[in-house]
């Protein structure tokens, strides 16, 4: 047996997380169908889900191995840039790096 768990996020700011006892073996599929909540919870098939261990994205045949972190990936609600752009109306006010320095300041050429 091997434990592996399991983190998901079925709506924004709702995180849970669920240890699974699984069989030596086991692929992301099996664990995932043997978590009677997670089925429970989830609308659309598990084909269609983008699943993921330790943050790189895997396919359901992917074997698992003892106290791996499976992690079931929502859609962007969101783009990224637009997101941003949102802010940066809210504030009124550059948004700056803190890595990188507003252009013109410090140059020497």
């Amino acid at each position: 047996m091997a434990r592996v768990e399991l983190v998901w996020s079925p709506a924004r700011g709702d995180v849970r997380q669920r240890w699974l006892e699984v069989e030596d073996g086991a692929t992301l599929e099996s664990a995932l169908r043997g978590c009677a909540e997670f089925m429970a919870a989830q609308v659309q098939p598990l084909g269609e889900l983008r699943l993921g261990i330790w943050g790189r994205v895997r396919p359901l045949d992917t074997p698992l191995r003892e106290r791996d972190r499976i992690e079931v990936y929502r859609p962007l609600t969101v783009d990224p840039k637009e997101a941003r752009r949102q802010r940066y109306a809210k504030r009124g006010e550059r948004i700056v790096s803190r890595h990188r320095p507003k252009a013109g300041i410090g140059e020497t050429r």
